[in-house]
């Protein structure tokens, strides 16, 4: 905030998330921040989104300030049934591909033309998947940060999938047969920082041969290999947390990587009270009443499940967590979508619904950062997304593992054996195992060995945030460095 005090223009920073909950809440967060730091944030939605954030916070509550404002762009897709639902993920990432590039270089020509006090746009800040926003940073000869929303380990497992191409691994042709006999434990021992891992700990999308998987092979190839034209790489990480990786990704890009991780607790020093810090992103309606609920059990009692926003799951394998939830005599808040179950609705038995009527509840989206540093919640059920990951160790609270797609896989591998937080739910969930895990987790030696090991994560996390701490700094150079370089100012 210093460095922007002492200089006579504003400059104003663009930013576009990719369209998906996941990648909307920390590139908001990273906004805020920078508007604390005297930037004029225009914040890019698609137009789907943008109507999916009225609809969950209110009508008004986008109209921002003077000097943070919204703005929205098509994405190209026709509309999504159901209306307030996750969007085909390989369509969406097709569509944003080929047909946002002229809306975003019209929203940059209508900022640029002035009026009502806006500065002209002096960088960009795009989510690492919307790399075409890197042709329009060029023609304007302004920077742009690329924000890869994963994990460093994440980003490394698709920085080396053009490798894995390479080195005839992909594409599975016999697809059933190759993960019968084990093909998935093929050892991968030559990505740097990442010894010991298997090619099941590659981010999933190498795992089968369909179509949709095939694409998004090619779509992360495509999308890492653009990143070398960025002016700096940023991720929602830090250090200490992901020391071998961020060292060994370092020797293999030419742009900078700077951590600035975890953005939550960075944006926890912004003003309490504040317009900016009391926007929010969730794309579904909150149910704080389960906050309430929360007060009432004993501390580090209950289950918190969550598969986060995307994840899909069967019908039955619904009904394998309900009965393991059950078996586990542990208390518990499921968070279930309406979107949860694959092309149903999810619909839990009345005989599950009696037997824990006292000791469970059910909502259909909460505040998750609030209800993870719950003094009731005693552990995380999770589809190892990395914002709940971060979440998870920023409340110093274990999991349980259950990924769904995309890093979710590596993460859970890291959070399993590298950081010690996590077991795993085998993929084929079965209650027995289930019920098991929890009773573990929350009351077993396991748990309580992991459950230290939070914390202690939790302490580091909160030092790098701090003043003076490595994500400080690093989002301080950051701006020094890139976005307020002499170069880039406007007079």
């Amino acid at each position: 905030m210093d460095s922007m005090s002492r200089r006579t223009v504003k400059l104003h920073a663009v930013c576009i998330p990719y369209p998906a909950q996941g990648h909307i809440n920390p590139m908001l967060m990273l906004a805020k921040l920078l508007h604390a730091r005297g930037f004029h944030i225009t914040f890019t939605n698609t137009e789907y989104n943008h109507r999916r954030l009225l609809n969950s916070r209110g009508a008004t509550a986008l109209d921002g300030l003077p000097d943070f404002r919204f703005h929205t762009i098509p994405d190209g897709l026709p509309p999504s049934d159901p209306a307030d639902g996750t969007q085909h993920i390989p369509s969406l990432c097709e569509s944003t591909k080929n047909t946002c590039l002229p809306h975003f270089r019209d929203i940059l020509a209508r900022l640029n033309k002035g009026g009502g006090g806006v500065p002209r746009v002096s960088c960009i800040i795009s989510d690492g998947s919307m790399s075409f926003t890197l042709d329009a940073a060029e023609e304007l000869g302004v920077p742009e940060v690329l924000f890869w929303t994963t994990s460093a380990c994440g980003y490394m497992g698709y920085l080396h999938y053009k490798e894995v191409v390479d080195k005839g691994l992909l594409p599975l042709q016999d697809e059933d047969a190759r993960l019968r006999n084990g093909y998935l434990d093929t050892p991968i021992d030559w990505i740097g920082g990442m010894s010991g891992h298997r090619l099941r700990d590659l981010p999933s999308f190498i795992r089968t041969s369909t179509p949709d998987d095939r694409f998004m092979v090619g779509y992360a190839i495509h999308e890492t290999q653009r990143a070398s034209r960025a002016s700096a790489i940023i991720l929602n990480t830090f250090e200490e947390l992901e020391r071998p990786v961020l060292d060994a990704m370092a020797s293999i890009l030419s742009p900078p990587v700077y951590t600035i991780g975890p953005l939550l607790l960075l944006s926890r020093q912004l003003p309490p009270k504040s317009l900016v810090a009391t926007m929010g992103s969730n794309l579904w309606k909150e149910d704080s009443s389960c906050l309430e609920w929360l007060d009432g059990r004993r501390p580090g009692s209950v289950v918190y499940v969550n598969f986060g926003s995307i994840t899909v799951m069967s019908n039955q394998q619904l009904l394998e967590f309900a009965w393991g939830l059950a078996g586990s005599g542990q208390d518990f808040l499921w968070v279930i979508r309406s979107d949860l179950v694959r092309g149903d609705s999810a619909v839990l038995p009345e005989e599950f619904l009696q037997e824990t009527t006292a000791r469970g509840l059910l909502a259909s989206w909460c505040p998750q950062e609030a209800v993870l540093t719950h003094p009731a919640i005693g552990g995380f059920l999770t589809h190892c997304g990395w914002n709940s990951t971060l979440e998870s160790i920023c409340g110093g609270v274990p999991m349980l593992c259950w990924p769904f797609f995309a890093e979710q896989q590596t993460n859970c591998r890291y959070a399993c054996t590298e950081w010690g937080i996590g077991m795993e739910i085998d993929s084929n969930v079965r209650r027995e195992e289930v019920g098991a895990l929890i009773r573990d987790l929350m009351a077993g030696t396991k748990g309580e060995e992991m459950r230290k090991k939070a914390l202690s994560w939790k302490e580091s996390a909160e030092n790098a945030a701090k003043p003076g701490g490595s994500s400080a700094m690093n989002l301080d150079k950051l701006v020094e460095s890139v976005l307020l370089s002499p170069r880039n100012q406007i007079v």
